[in-house]
C-alpha cells in the first residue's frame, strides 16, 4: 500500500464540485478517493482512463454560431423541418 504523502489543489466551480461530491457520496467515494483514482490510473496506464473527444471543425463552428446568439429555435419538430427544408 502506498502512503499519501502529497497533495495537490483544484479550483473548480461550487456547482460542479458539489454535483460530483453528491454522485461520488452515492458510490461511497470522496472528492479525494476520485482524484486519487484518476491519478493512479493515469499514471499506470500513461494516459487519460476516458475517451476525450474534439469538436472537428465543423462543430467548433457550430458552437461559435450559437455563443454569439447564431442559429434558429423552433417549437415543434415540423417547424424545425420547415427551417432546414426537409
Amino acid at each position: 500500500m502506498r502512503i499519501c504523502d502529497s497533495s495537490i489543489r483544484v479550483r473548480m466551480d461550487s456547482e460542479t464540485k458539489q454535483k460530483a461530491s453528491a454522485a461520488l457520496e452515492k458510490m461511497g467515494l470522496s472528492v479525494s478517493d476520485a482524484v486519487r483514482l484518476f491519478l493512479v490510473r493515469v499514471g499506470e496506464e500513461e494516459r487519460i482512463p476516458f475517451d476525450v473527444e474534439i469538436p472537428n471543425t465543423e462543430t467548433r463552428m457550430a458552437m461559435k454560431e450559437l455563443e454569439t446568439g447564431g442559429g434558429f429555435s423552433c417549437a415543434t419538430l415540423e417547424e424545425t423541418f420547415k427551417e432546414l427544408g426537409i
